[in-house]
């Protein structure tokens, strides 16, 4: 059997076993030949004096017609693959089998562990072993490769432990990488191998909503690595070039999380933009009706919990009107959770565009925590519609905030039939507790019992 790639390192007993497994004269395709004990041979054992009758002893190493018929059975012992290549009904009569995608370092590791259980694995062959283990199916040396990677996984090789893994179909040890990445962002981004992943890779990463970054960070990288994609495919490096290789990853850039400060010192002079999308971007940061966008505006949470909102309104009525005074309604909570946006109420007469500035303040200090100026556009029914902030906001058990909503627009829709205290239960069985009660001053009317602000968007 002869394996392609470079050379095996410092000889060993097994290490001569498998050059000679590859490269043997004489009964090549019996397995191992040198440096192997020789069984012995025993004849049957004959019933003792005495009248004493016992069957004789089977002796399958007499049934082999050479000593390395025996090694063949420990490969397919290990190995189904090698199990049907020696076995099967199309099993090879050929004096010398070829691995050539198979490096002699991790051939000789398969062959160390299935004769000996040893794990003889480091970061050089580490990954070389793993692939060799999937292709001849031999998972408890899959499971130990998987678990060194595991072991040293870092931020600065997690997108190249993320392609590998997704590559040979790992989904624990992809998570775990993507887990690295969220926790890491910024210095997983800025290492070396985060422009050698492959575009479905980086579509998956950025897609998530719990990377750790501000979005013009994000964005630099996916240009750096826009630059490594048009110097492998051999591209000139053209705005135009840049594009192209981004395809569907450019789409997922959440350009309305970033200031307009941040927008115009990145994105917008980078070239890669059509002019028609920076304009609707600058238009987005700074006049309201804000036209709509093709981009993603939902935070990043930097949270591994599920999304969850309360509704705290059991009916809809018609008709809530606006003068330029902020909705207001005070809540605390029993356990810490982050709050991304609100759920808000739309117009009564049809589809239509309102203007607002939400804001979430800590209440006994007067400290505004968030505020966003954005928009929200209606379709005229009586739902709610998502106004997100632009980064989660921590809330901390049992401290009192309020949320305010200031609309600009035509009469809504609005909620009565209040409760005091909502309470959600997660699937691990947490419960997570609002408690409202009516903000004081002038709220728009809004109270516990009817009003603005249905719903608050959070993170656990």
């Amino acid at each position: 059997m002869a394996t392609g790639g470079g050379g095996i390192g410092p000889p060993s007993n097994l290490e001569g076993r498998a050059s000679n497994f590859a490269h043997s004269g004489a009964g090549r395709n019996a397995g191992v030949a040198s440096n192997m004990p020789v069984p012995v041979v025993a004849a049957p054992i004959s019933p003792p004096s005495g009248g004493l009758h016992r069957e004789p002893m089977y002796n399958w190493q007499a049934t082999k017609s050479s000593v390395k018929e025996p090694h063949k059975f420990v490969l397919a012992a290990g190995s189904a693959v090698f199990d049907a290549m020696f076995n099967g009904g199309m099993a090879t009569t050929s004096a010398e089998i070829e691995l050539p995608d198979v490096e002699p370092a991790a051939f000789l590791a398969l062959l160390r562990f299935l004769y000996s259980d040893e794990v003889h694995i480091g970061p050089e062959t580490v990954m070389t072993t793993l692939y060799t283990a999937k292709k001849y199916a031999v998972p408890a040396l899959e499971t130990q490769c998987v678990e060194f990677l595991t072991k040293h996984l870092r931020a600065d090789n997690a997108f190249m432990l993320l392609t590998q893994a997704r590559l040979f179909d790992e989904p624990q040890l992809a998570s775990l990488c993507l887990e690295t990445i969220d926790k890491s962002t910024g210095d997983a981004i800025n290492a070396e191998g985060f422009t050698d992943i492959d575009l479905d890779t980086l579509c998956a990463v950025l897609e998530r909503d719990t990377l750790g970054i501000r979005e013009n960070r994000l964005f630099g990288a996916v240009v750096r690595w826009a630059d490594a994609e048009c110097y492998r495919q051999q591209l000139p490096l053209t705005s135009e070039n840049k594009q192209k290789v981004l395809g569907k990853a450019l789409t997922l850039i959440r350009f309305p999380l970033m200031t307009v400060e941040e927008f115009a010192a990145g994105p917008a002079q980078s070239g890669i933009l059509f002019d028609r999308e920076v304009v609707n971007l600058f238009l987005h940061f700074t006049v309201n009706p804000k036209p709509r966008v093709d981009y993603i505006d939902r935070p990043r949470c930097c949270l591994r919990g599920k999304e969850g909102s309360i509704s705290r309104f059991q009916q809809v009525e018609s008709r809530w009107g606006y003068s330029g005074t902020s909705d207001r309604i005070r809540f605390n909570v029993n356990r810490r959770i982050s709050v991304v946006g609100f759920g808000l109420y739309g117009s009564i007469h049809g589809p239509t565009d309102y203007q607002v500035n939400i804001q979430i303040i800590e209440s006994d200090k007067s400290l505004t925590l968030a505020t966003n100026d954005t928009g929200f556009s209606c379709d005229g029914t009586a739902n709610t519609f998502r106004v997100m902030f632009k980064e989660p906001v921590e809330i901390l058990p049992n401290v009192s905030y309020t949320a305010c909503a200031t609309l600009k627009g035509p009469d809504s829709h609005y909620g009565t039939k209040g409760l005091k205290k909502v309470s959600q239960e997660s699937a691990t069985g947490t419960k997570t507790t609002f408690f409202f009660f009516s903000s004081p001053g002038n709220n728009n009317g809004t109270s516990v019992e009817d009003g603005q602000i249905p719903e608050i968007i959070y993170y656990t």
